[in-house]
Formats: C-alpha cells, structure tokens, sequence
C-alpha cells in the first residue's frame, strides 16, 4: 500500500450515526415526474398571467406548493425560471404592494427564491438590481425573521 492510499479511504461509510439528507426532513410526497408536470403547467399559467398582467395571482401560484427536497432539480430550475419572470416583470413601485398581498409562507419561499438567484452568478435570467430591490422590500414587510427562518429551514427550493 502506497503512503497515500489512506487518503482514498471514504471513512464516513464507515460511520454509524452518519446523517443523511433524506433524513433532515419530509420529502415531497408527490414523486418527481408529477412535481415536474406540475411546475410545467404553472409555467404556462403564469405566462398567461403575466400577459393579463396579473402579476400578483402569478406570483402567488409560483410560491404556493413550491418543489422542494432530493431528485426533483428540473422542477425546481423551472419553478426558478418562472419566478424570475415575475420579478423582472414587476415595477419596482408595484413591488411592496405585492410583497405585503403574500401570506408569510410565500413569503419565507420568495427569500429563499431570492437567495438561490443570487447564488447563480451569471445565470442570463438574473436580474440582480431586480433581485436587491425584492429583497429589500421583502425584508422591510416581512422583518428580519423571514431571513432566519430561510436560513434555518432545511426544505431547500
């Protein structure tokens, strides 16, 4: 055995009281191929919407029942995707009316949307001027507890 071999060794298999993901908390109870369904149809919905511009009954059907948890990842782009056409299509004047019309569960789920755009660098659909001034508003309405239940919420979008 070679003098590096032992850096090879996945020691964590080994672990008995070793956490998993699946064990932090609730899966989604629809399986991964309904969740996409899903997100596919309200995307189609919210385009419409957006074209009435119905902006707040679009945003509220992103945010209600949103994917979380392992294996649905397409979902949850798409789910992305489709609130970034919200945000980017909302007037910054418009946007505290619509951040206090949200119930407080939408609203915890709009900063963790906020928060994973952010964390996408690059992204062509992020609009990070758009994204500061949602956060910003949410913040205010919201307070700061909205950040900390985001942050210590395992049920990642």
């Amino acid at each position: 055995m070679a003098s590096s071999d032992f850096r090879k060794i996945n020691i964590d298999q080994y672990d008995e009281d070793q956490l998993l993901e699946e064990e932090l908390y609730e899966a989604d109870p629809r399986d991964p191929a309904t969740v996409l369904a899903d997100a596919k149809s309200k995307a189609a919905g919210v385009r419409g919407l957006i074209a009435k511009g119905d902006l707040g009954t679009a945003l509220n059907s992103v945010l209600e029942n949103a994917p979380y948890g392992p294996k649905v990842d397409d979902a949850k782009i798409l789910t992305l995707q489709t609130l970034l056409l919200i945000l980017n299509s909302t007037k910054p004047a418009e946007i505290p009316t619509r951040v206090k019309a949200l119930s407080s569960d939408c609203q915890d789920t709009l900063m963790k949307y906020l928060y994973k755009a952010m964390a996408m660098p690059g992204y062509a659909d992020v609009n990070s001027s758009a994204l500061l001034s949602w956060h910003e508003k949410l913040t205010e309405v919201a307070g700061i507890g909205c950040i900390v239940r985001v942050m210590t919420d395992r049920k990642t979008v």
